[in-house]
């Protein structure tokens, strides 16, 4: 089959590769039928997760069919149409238990495209089938799930829920890239008097008005708008989803009294954090790894209705046009690239 393979900081390549094989009981072979690429697989290009192996394919964000399944599996057989989750979960651990599978100790957790081979390729190999897969409901086309893979999740795990958003708040999220607006279209779901939007990017500005947000700023003028849509209070909740230390700062910065920062982003870098001015304010600062507990509840939500994810993607490629939608997506300034998607022809 062909797959994308990382040899490297800055080096990838869409090649001949070993078809993936059965190894646990437990195990689902995919083909992969749509895929996409994610902010963090550019972190791992830059070197930023020195964790990933030369020769690993990327790639953690897939729909597909189940082609194969090992003896243990029962929740899924071959012919269906699954989405397959970011996070693998092996069900039976402490974590597991707890629904917080993106900690799970009996080999899951992030582990696609990281620890693993990932689903940037033509087929891959499921661990934990059952606890690690998601059947499409009648009606739901790839494309529109493949969004709750990782970004709708993480964004309304990581950033709107730890973040405690409330009807009313004021809530400001730091970066308008995929997790920044998916998390204004959750964000959304429990009402908040006003959504600001930070980024340098105008397109991506534009993007963030298109998907409902209220005010929309330069990096140097967001305390201003902050400061005028809270009476001067300071953000309810501020969402970090960039991944660099000065957007961490950023939401440091703009929260208010017993406010709460929920950083989203991937960091590759340490970010100060300022404790001789926060110690007093009561700020609660959250940070996590999607547990994708949360993926069952959205997929009926999009089965219903109820979820849009048909603004996300912008750019639509072959699964053979790899490497061209990886130019585009790591070049969004040049693209105005939001998600891409990638087909099997």
């Amino acid at each position: 089959m062909k797959a994308l393979v990382y040899d490297g900081p800055g080096r990838r390549s869409w090649t001949d590769h070993a078809d993936p094989e059965l190894t646990a009981s437990t195990d689902a072979i995919v083909r992969v039928d749509a895929v996409t690429i994610c902010g963090t697989d550019l972190h791992i290009l830059k070197g930023d997760v020195p964790e990933v192996e030369r020769g690993r394919i990327l790639g953690h964000e897939a729909v597909g069919t189940i082609v194969e399944t090992g003896s243990a599996v029962t929740g899924v057989k071959s012919g269906d149409k699954v989405l397959v989750s970011c996070i693998s979960a092996c069900g039976r651990c402490e974590y597991c238990r707890k629904a917080a599978y993106g900690q799970c100790l009996g080999g899951g957790g992030w582990i696609l495209g990281h620890t693993t081979d990932g689903v940037q390729a033509e087929y891959a190999r499921v661990p934990f089938a059952d606890t690690s897969t998601y059947v499409l409901p009648s009606g739901v086309s790839d494309e529109s799930a493949l969004m709750l893979a990782d970004i709708v999740p993480t964004s309304y795990e990581v950033g709107v829920r730890n973040g405690g958003v409330k009807p009313g708040d004021t809530v400001v999220i730091v970066g308008a890239g995929p997790i920044g607006l998916a998390a204004i279209t959750n964000a959304q779901l429990f009402a908040p008097s006003t959504i600001i939007v930070v980024d340098r990017e105008p397109a991506r500005l534009d993007a963030a008005k298109s998907f409902g947000a209220d005010v929309l700023v330069q990096p140097g003028d967001a305390a201003a708008a902050v400061a005028e849509a809270s009476g001067g209070l300071g953000a309810d909740v501020a969402i970090e989803a960039v991944g660099v230390p000065e957007t961490f700062e950023l939401c440091a910065k703009l929260v208010r009294p017993g406010g709460h920062v929920a950083n989203v982003g991937v960091h590759g870098a340490p970010a100060t954090l300022h404790l001789e001015q926060l110690w007093i304010k009561n700020v609660t600062i959250t940070t996590g790894l999607v547990d994708t507990s949360s993926t069952p509840m959205l997929l009926r939500m999009l089965a219903a209705g109820r979820l849009d994810t048909s603004r996300f993607v912008t750019h639509r490629f072959g699964l053979d046009e790899m490497d061209e939608a990886y130019d585009v997506f790591a070049h969004p300034q040049d693209s105005n690239a939001l998600k891409v998607a990638l087909f099997r022809s």
